[in-house]
């Protein structure tokens, strides 16, 4: 089993502004510290390397980042331990604060590649529901083998 995991951002301004140049002249360096972390298995993006241009929200300021992980504790080691943490404490000079819960995790089967569609519906479930082992937080954290079959990705 592995992790899989969305993030969804509301920039404050348009990817190509002066106020948020750094974030994303940035990304490829963060990027490439995700794919070299240990436990790093797959991540989204497009044709650029990144996946800033991917839309699924109306508003174009709404970026999102997905990725999958040997664990969470592989993912939280990127998060936590490398560079980009030294972004995440930044994340308020260039993203908004929404009220609503702005990542997800779940366990999918090992080899699955995990689609938009699914993990917005996860997303949505967590917004919905609340953590449970279909959808949840660091927070709870809940194992793979918690996860009940039927919820599993695969």
């Amino acid at each position: 089993m592995k992790l899989a995991q969305l993030n969804i951002a509301l920039a404050k301004y348009p990817l190509d502004a002066e106020e948020i140049k750094e974030f994303v002249d940035n990304l490829e360096l963060v990027n490439n510290i995700a794919e070299s972390s240990d436990g790093f298995v797959w991540r989204l993006k497009d044709e650029s390397g990144d996946a800033t241009d991917i839309k699924v929200f109306d508003d174009p300021n709404m970026i999102i980042n997905m990725s999958v992980w040997d664990s969470v504790d592989a993912l939280k080691n990127f998060m936590f331990r490398s560079h980009h943490r030294d972004f995440m404490r930044r994340k308020s000079e260039w993203f908004h604060r929404l009220a609503e819960e702005t990542y997800v995790l779940w366990w999918v089967e090992d080899g699955h590649v995990p689609t938009l569609d699914e993990a917005l519906t996860r997303l949505e479930h967590l917004r919905n529901k609340g953590d449970t082992p279909y959808a949840f937080t660091f927070k709870t954290n809940y194992t793979a083998e918690e996860a009940p079959k039927s919820y599993v990705s695969n």
